[in-house]
């Protein structure tokens, strides 16, 4: 049985018996098996990138998650990957940490425990009907950590007993408060890997009765980690799986005699496109063949934040538009299938794979119980180019090819022996004796649509399902929901910005804090918000319009920022740093006391009004002509928003 998926995204059956010339290769266990295979997966962070699906309203979330993770649907992925929120900028976003300071403990804060707890139900639901199933494989990293982990340095292993304590609790609290069994823990940094704080991590995990969780390193690189394992004993025995970003399918020989379980742990970050399709199809046959990779993580899982952030749609399917219920299950998904729905985490590689000679790969798993799956891709260099790293040339043509099948195979899968295929370019087929794949389907969700042109949040959330608001998106900084006890009036209920210190992160943090929401193409608009500063004399807090920049990049910010501060005065800047002033003067706000703003942006004109009397107007914007609203602090410092309202023409 063969199941071939085009690029028209069509499931079909088709058996093809070509007498033309064919190329013939072996599928044939007799001669050993190869490595165990681990899985495929999806990553949600590093950062932010599943922001917007938890408000997706249902059905159209719960479609989403089954596309993603339901066995024999969609995806059927095997593996999540999740971020352990750092309160820092990690591409896209920031995501909360559990520990904002170091007497502090919440594990109710941000998405990443309802997503695990989501595809962790789906799996359990299928398990139910199909015992035996594997169940999803949990992965954490931490891409960043709160301030007080580095002590005030942008590095977190000067102190390695407090990070490893601190990645622990996280997963601690995923078992005590949400019955969540972490599988992985990967490390991670930009600039090197520390073999006393691995070695201290698993000391720590198994002290604290988590033996079970194995450790990936350095889930970067492939060296220098390598090297270290090939000399250093007691490293060797911490690590587990020797976890690379985008390697382009290959490995290194040092990597290989380690004997270690070899993970693309990050890779695809490609625009979900066709030629992002064939990326993704080539990389995930090819990584194994190349590489003797075992599982692949995708980055992202699902493109759910907005588009114009750095790497838009770069997930294996689109989710952006909770405000319409709108989603998009691109080529990804079904190329995803082809692997995930016909074999298993536990199912072995056989070592007869390989590149075929007209171009394109094929690997064979077996569950040694008689079960066989071929999954082959011939995509073509222009068709499957990935963002990274540089693909060389190299040519792919329409071929016939025969499969000679050998050992236990002969008997239990087909009974002359061989079959004959006539392959096309820029295809995926999967040969398989496995007879529950399905391409799952839901109706069309609501027609896509722009963010509503009138929008208004008063956070009158008592008990809120996300420590979140609705469509904002942190960038630097966490804004909460925030019930203030000591407030009888009417700003009980307020979106609070609780980060008072820089944190150590990778990315290039703003030195204020912000938060997006809306459209970027907004262009002329009145935004609105309550304020109150929390700090005495220092403190700041601004509202803006025509944000251009967020994620890796929102230190450049630049748009329309209007700004009042603690010491009486405001001011109006076209940069997010505040260098370019439009206006300023005396305001005469205070910390401790509510304020509105009001700005409206019109043109090449700005105004601005304080408790709705005009403080400033007509400060000639120099640019830029469209962007996103947003609100944001001076500094990492505690302040409060309620009542936001857009109003955009």
């Amino acid at each position: 049985m063969i199941y071939k998926l085009s690029f028209a995204v069509a499931l079909c059956f088709s058996l093809c018996f070509d007498l033309c010339i064919a190329e013939s290769y072996v599928l044939d266990d007799k001669v050993g098996l190869g490595r165990t295979f681990d899985g495929i997966g999806g990553l949600s962070g590093g950062g932010a990138t599943s922001r917007l699906l938890v408000n997706y309203a249902e059905p159209y979330r719960s479609q989403i998650l089954d596309y993603l993770f339901k066995p024999n649907f969609g995806a059927s992925l095997h593996i999540l990957k999740v971020e352990i929120g750092g309160d820092a900028q990690t591409t896209d976003g920031t995501e909360p940490s559990h520990m904002h300071y170091e007497n502090d403990e919440n594990f109710f804060r941000g998405y990443e425990w309802w997503l695990m707890r989501e595809a962790e139900g789906a799996v359990d639901r299928f398990i139910a009907a199909v015992p035996f199933h594997p169940c999803i494989k949990l992965e954490r990293l931490p891409w960043a950590f709160p301030g007080w982990v580095g002590h005030g340095k942008n590095w977190p292993y000067d102190f390695p007993d407090i990070t490893a304590s601190y990645v622990v609790s996280w997963i601690l609290g995923a078992k005590h408060y949400h019955d969540l069994n972490i599988d992985y823990v990967g490390i991670w940094n930009e600039r090197n890997f520390d073999s006393k704080y691995i070695k201290l991590l698993r000391y720590t995990l198994d002290k604290s009765g988590l033996e079970r969780v194995r450790i990936i390193a350095s889930d970067n690189l492939w060296q220098p980690i390598t090297y270290s394992l090939c000399v250093d004993q007691e490293l060797a025995e911490a690590v587990d799986v020797i976890g690379a970003h985008y390697p382009g399918t290959t490995t290194v020989i040092e990597a290989l005699k380690t004997q270690k379980k070899l993970w693309s742990s990050e890779d695809y970050s490609t625009f979900n496109d066709e030629v992002g399709g064939g990326c993704w199809a080539r990389i995930l046959n090819q990584n194994y063949v190349n590489g003797l990779m075992t599982a692949t993580i995708s980055w992202n899982l699902v493109a759910s934040y907005y588009e114009d952030l750095p790497f838009g749609r770069d997930g294996l399917m689109t989710a952006e538009e909770p405000w319409t219920g709108n989603y998009v299950v691109e080529s990804p998904i079904w190329i995803t299938a082809h692997t995930t729905q016909f074999s298993q985490p536990g199912w072995t590689y056989l070592q007869t794979v390989g590149h075929l000679v007209h171009g394109g790969s094929y690997v064979a798993l077996t569950d040694s119980n008689g079960n066989l799956t071929v999954v082959i891709e011939t995509m073509t260099h222009d068709h499957s180019v990935c963002i990274r790293p540089p693909l060389l040339p190299f040519n792919v043509t329409a071929q016939n090819v025969t499969f000679q099948l050998k050992g236990s195979f002969v008997s239990t899968v087909i009974s002359d022996g061989s079959f004959t295929l006539s392959l096309d370019v820029d295809e995926v087929y999967t040969l398989t004796t496995i007879s529950t794949g399905l391409k799952g389907t839901y109706p069309d969700p609501p027609t896509s649509g722009p963010f509503p042109k009138v929008y208004f949040d008063d956070f009158n959330v008592a008990n809120p399902s996300f420590s979140e608001a609705p469509d904002f998106a942190d960038q630097t900084g966490v804004f909460e929901y925030y019930i203030n006890l000591t407030d009888p009036g009417p700003h009980v209920f307020t979106l609070r910005q609780v980060v008072t210190q820089m944190p150590v992160t990778w990315a290039t943090d703003a030195d204020q804090t912000i938060s997006i929401i809306g459209d970027y193409k907004w262009q002329n608009l009145t935004v609105t918000c309550d304020v109150f500063m929390e700090t005495v004399k220092t403190g700041g807090v601004f509202i803006a319009a025509r944000v251009d920049k967020g994620g890796q990049s929102v230190r450049s910010a630049k748009g329309v920022f209007f700004w009042v501060f603690a010491d009486g005065s405001y001011k109006v800047t076209n940069d997010l740093v505040g260098k370019t002033v439009l206006a300023e003067g005396l305001s005469g706000t205070r910390a401790y006391g509510w304020h509105t703003l009001t700005l409206t942006v019109e043109g090449q004109y700005a105004t601005g009004l304080l408790n709705g009397y005009p403080l400033w107007k007509d400060a000639v914007v120099l640019g830029p002509k469209n962007g996103w609203a947003a609100i944001g602090t001076h500094s990492f410092e505690l302040a409060q928003f309620d009542n936001f309202a857009v109003e955009a023409k």
